[in-house]
């Protein structure tokens, strides 16, 4: 009886249609409707599904059935390293406008009527390639583009097209390429792939020492960070200043805001999809850094005539200086980071290709023999391309990824050791399949099984006064299935639509509780406890994501495009910290802790001037999202077992307008970007019900970001960022109790007050070595200064009674406020260099 009673609210909910609502009025879940009545409403997502089926059906080419049609098909590498080339382009001479591009693993394929035709293979910065080919019959080829000498005399910092952003259906969209990345300010002697996404429109951090991204209002957990398609749930190194990814073993990288293509999912904001290099079918290679803060290598290399490897790894050693520190406490301490990248790939024949990859990444930080801390990430990533035939591309995919964080404490008998953190394991399946050269379909599916381990506290010897502890472990299956179009209309009207469809369920073994009913969720309110056995279902929750984005064009520099997109987010982090940091707790969906539901809108102009050398573009964005949680005053997360009782959910709105000017050829290269943004919550229970800004709402920001090549062996380049100072909440004044000062802040007035505004420039100087042909190596010197004009940064502003020069407190009743800074100026040399076979 008890677990019929648990489950008929969602019963009664997804027969009547109707919203089911769980607990009380003052920290209001509630369980959307399996119906999907919300924002758009009913007859919006019905008549998106009908007419997603008819233009199914109406992009089959009536013409094919009239006469003869023959498929081209096949991958577009890098001559140098074997590498696939995402986004090339394969187009028809005789055929204006008609073509295909490469898909993230370098396939494409194009259906044309029988006859011959000139067809161009390109991409920028290599040389084009072209080839007659008589179309009688089916045909693949294996297309090798070579490095355009024309683009090793100038600087181009877009590894596109020069006019996809004008052609290109999707909005809000980045791409970045390593070749890219790296000529760009090099900050600690590396480039950095999270660095550069920062400087991009609608793109912000969370500040010095604090790690994350805030993208379009969205908080830092409703990113989806993909290396290799597994989930990375915490990109930082060094708490923001480095990334995770090594520059060195990453290929590219693709970042959407808006307009998210139906095969991804999972999270409301962004989504950042790295992937790593293959390794070089052509040559040993050899790549690296030495510098003063950290040093990485990078080796790749063929195996045999159908394999390939590459191995990275990288690591800081401030811990090795503070050995040499003649303060004996000093050498105790521990402060380093480690990451290690391994990809191995084999193609087996011209139809089936095998590849295997895994990352391996920790912070370590120590103080003596009383405190440590550390956490890291691990993926690894299965996965095997079929070609079913010219027009079936089929990517079977397994993953698993696992975020871990912990610290130990080793005071005496108070010594122990805390961890948490969470595992997924996931399967999936993706098809594209080149209908003609007007449409492309993909279609799959998804499934994604979690474990969650809030927290476990173990003694580390006997005399700890502690016991050992751990709260319930929790587990959910997460599964998707979408399907998509991208559809050539005309030469102006481009469309790209599909319909996701999502579901999480919660399995046990674990336990649920029953709250009095119309009463706040606390133990005393708690009637009774469910318990459910090991993989039993509990808890569902499920519904469509539509997706619809449209490009049309002016004339050949200028375009409009238009996005709308749904997702869902069935898991999240709580945390009572005013920034992200790694120790935030991730959470599932439950009974009562509903998914995040956002609705976004974006619409933009672009334009491309004086013959592409300048882009421009401006975007305006709205988005919707429902069942925010926020955490209520004075709860506790860390030990609590039933941490819905210590949240509370309602709705946040996001908008704001985008602008960027770029300038991708010459010596002199960069971009300017603005932003303005402005995000509010409204939650019962917290800040008295009134809408409140969250703290990474900074409304202005602006980075500009400049290089300048002065000849073959000099770069000079550097970049400035603004911002609105992060919100913050100030106390109004403050009592006595006993011999302690308690600050009291007013009701209403969460995060009403800001820091002092942020801005910060950063400058690099590159000095290559001479490119002499004997040689097998290849060098450049990296001299660098992070915030070379020592801004003093508020990290903090606290209160405290007024003290005198000397730090005595003055007795003067009054009280004063205290700015707290991380860092100043920090300098960085680094050598990197390449080895590659002897030129002849």
């Amino acid at each position: 009886m008890r677990f019929y009673s648990k489950l008929r609210p969602a019963f009664i909910e997804a027969k009547s249609g109707r919203r089911a609502s769980f607990g009380s009025s003052s920290s209001f879940f509630t369980k959307e409707s399996f119906s999907s009545e919300s924002f758009l409403g009913k007859s919006f997502l019905g008549s998106f599904l009908l007419a997603l089926v008819a233009c199914c059906f109406l992009c089959l080419n009536p013409l094919s059935a009239q006469e003869k049609r023959y498929t081209l098909s096949g991958s577009i590498k890098d001559n140098s390293n074997g590498e696939e080339i995402i986004g090339a382009t394969v187009l028809v001479k005789e055929l204006s406008g008609v073509g295909a591009v490469t898909n993230e693993y370098g396939f494409f394929s194009l259906t044309l009527p029988a006859g011959e035709y000139t067809i161009l293979y390109q991409f920028l910065g290599y040389e084009t390639q072209e080839e007659k080919i008589n179309l009688t019959q089916n045909q693949t080829v294996s297309i090798r583009l070579g490095e355009s000498a024309a683009a090793l005399s100038e600087v181009v910092i877009t590894d596109k097209e020069l006019n996809e952003n004008v052609e290109s259906v999707q909005i809000s969209k980045n791409t970045l390429d390593m070749a890219q990345v790296k000529k760009l300010p090099a900050v600690f002697g590396e480039v950095d792939v999270m660095r550069t996404i920062t400087l991009l429109p609608g793109v912000q951090n969370a500040g010095e020492g604090t790690a994350g991204l805030f993208v379009r209002g969205g908080a830092n957990d409703q990113n989806l960070i993909l290396l290799d398609d597994a989930p990375v749930y915490n990109g930082s190194h060094l708490l923001g200043f480095f990334s995770v990814f090594n520059p060195d073993a990453v290929r590219d990288v693709q970042l959407y805001k808006a307009g998210i293509p139906t095969q991804y999912g999972g999270r409301l904001s962004s989504i950042i999809d790295v992937r790593m290099k293959n390794g070089s079918d052509q040559n040993f290679m050899a790549s690296g850094g030495i510098g003063s803060i950290s040093s990485r290598l990078t080796v790749e290399s063929p195996i045999g005539d159908k394999a390939s490897f590459m191995l990275s790894g990288r690591r800081t050693y401030a811990d090795m200086f503070l050995k040499l520190s003649p303060d004996a406490d000093l050498r105790q301490n521990r402060l380093y980071f480690y990451d290690f990248n391994a990809k191995v790939n084999l193609k087996i024949d011209d139809k089936n290709r095998i590849f295997l990859s895994g990352y391996f990444g920790r912070d370590v930080f120590g103080f003596g023999e009383n405190f440590g801390l550390s956490w890291g990430n691990n993926t690894g990533t299965l996965r095997w391309n079929h070609i079913f035939n010219q027009k079936l591309f089929l990517n079977t995919t397994l993953i698993y990824s696992s975020f871990d964080y912990g610290f130990d404490v080793g005071q005496g008998v108070q010594n122990f050791t805390w961890k948490s953190g969470l595992q997924d394991m996931e399967i999936k399946f993706d098809f594209d399949y080149f209908l003609n050269p007007k449409n492309t379909l993909v279609f799959g599916m998804q499934n994604v099984y979690h474990r969650f381990t809030p927290v476990s506290i173990t003694p580390q010897d006997e005399t700890s006064i502690f016991q050992k502890f751990a709260l319930d472990e929790k587990y959910a299956l997460e599964t998707a299935l979408y399907i998509g179009n991208e559809q050539k209309i005309s030469d102006r009207l481009m469309i790209q639509y599909g319909l996701r469809y999502s579901m999480f369920q919660n399995l046990g073994a674990t336990r649920e509780f029953v709250y009095e009913e119309g009463k706040p969720r606390s133990d005393r309110t708690i009637t009774d406890t469910i318990h459910y056995k090991k993989f039993e279902p509990y808890s569902f929750y499920g519904g469509l994501e539509p997706r619809l984005s449209f490009r049309y064009k002016l004339d050949k520099n200028s375009s409009i495009k238009g996005a709308y997109n749904r997702t869902r987010q069935y898991i999240q982090t709580v945390s009572t910290n005013t920034a992200s940091l790694p120790f935030d707790r991730w959470i599932g969906s439950n009974t009562y802790i509903p998914p995040q539901i956002g609705d976004q809108i974006a619409l933009g102009y672009f334009r491309n001037l004086k013959e592409n050398e300048y882009e421009l573009s401006v975007e305006a964005y709205y988005k919707d999202m429902r069942n925010q949680i926020d955490v209520l005053d004075g709860a506790d997360l860390f030990l609590n077992n039933n941490i819905e009782e210590a949240l509370a959910a309602g709705r946040a709105w996001a908008y704001g307008a985008e602008f960027l000017l770029r300038k991708n050829m010459g010596k002199t290269t960069g971009w300017v970007s603005y932003t303005y943004s402005k995000v509010q919550r409204q939650i019962d229970g917290i800040n008295a019900g009134i809408a409140y800004s969250p703290r990474y709402d900074r409304p202005h920001n602006l980075a500009i970001v400049v290089s300048h090549q002065f000849n073959d062996r000099v770069t000079l380049a550097g970049n400035f960022v603004y911002n609105t100072g992060a919100a913050v909440t100030y106390p109004v004044g403050r009592y006595l109790v006993g011999d302690e000062l308690i600050p009291y802040y007013e009701e209403g007035k969460r995060n009403a007050y800001r820091l002092p505004a942020y801005h910060r420039a950063d400058i690099s100087l590159t000095i290559d070595g001479k490119n002499k042909k004997q040689r097998w190596w290849s060098g450049s010197w990296n001299f660098s200064l992070y915030n070379f004009y020592n801004r003093k940064n508020a990290f903090t502003i606290y209160f405290r009674p007024e003290q005198d020069g000397n730090g005595n407190p003055t007795n003067s009743g009054k009280t004063e406020a205290v700015k707290t800074t991380l860092f100043g100026i920090i300098p960085s040399v680094t050598y990197n260099f390449k080895i590659v076979p002897a030129k002849k």
